[in-house]
């Protein structure tokens, strides 16, 4: 697998716009609400790490369901920095990428796991950032680098239901690269 098939590098940038938002939270920042209506910033930052907790899970063969939607902690960094640390040694193993892996959607490869949730954390970034006036603390390149993917893999129809997002939100093909993203997966921007 070469470079430009590889999905880490991409990935990696997208748990570090993530780790970055969620350092930046000040705890009055906490009730306010998000973009994804069933989380306001304290559970969505719960549920972040959650989320690289089930990465890492996938990637092992593990049971990502094992742990909670949102974990529920005082320590976010340590929490965090824990899972991080597993994620990457799971990471660096070059077999990742041709894994078979168990995610809520299906069976799918390490390397197409990782997009997915590239694309999760990325949203979810997105979410926080939205909620906490951050915007443009964003990593575009993110964005225009999943936004093909979601595409293909996320269709316009039928949405709700066992695709559990909201009908796109029609934006200018010209508008960021973030605002494309989450308005393909129902949000607004």
């Amino acid at each position: 697998m070469n470079n430009f098939e590889d999905p880490r590098p991409m990935f990696v940038r997208a748990l570090d716009q993530a780790q970055h938002l969620m350092a930046s939270v000040g705890p009055d920042e906490y009730d306010l609400p998000t973009p994804c209506t069933e989380y306001d910033v304290r559970t969505l930052v719960g549920h972040l790490l959650t989320v690289i907790g089930r990465i890492d899970l996938a990637l092992s063969g593990g049971d990502i369901f094992s742990i909670p939607t949102v974990t529920e902690t005082e320590d976010v960094d340590g929490v965090w920095k824990e899972r991080r640390a597993a994620l990457e040694a799971t990471l660096a193993e070059d077999s990742v990428l041709e894994r078979v892996c168990r995610v809520p959607w299906g069976t799918v490869s390490g390397a197409v796991a990782l997009n997915s949730y590239a694309r999760e954390l990325a949203t979810h970034s997105w979410d926080l950032a939205k909620a906490t006036g951050r915007l443009d603390t964003l990593d575009d390149a993110i964005a225009t680098y999943l936004l093909p993917m979601t595409k293909q893999y996320l269709p316009a129809d039928p949405r709700g239901g066992r695709i559990p997002f909201a009908p796109v939100v029609p934006v200018p093909d010209n508008a960021a690269p973030y605002d494309q993203l989450v308005a393909w997966q129902g949000r607004q921007p």
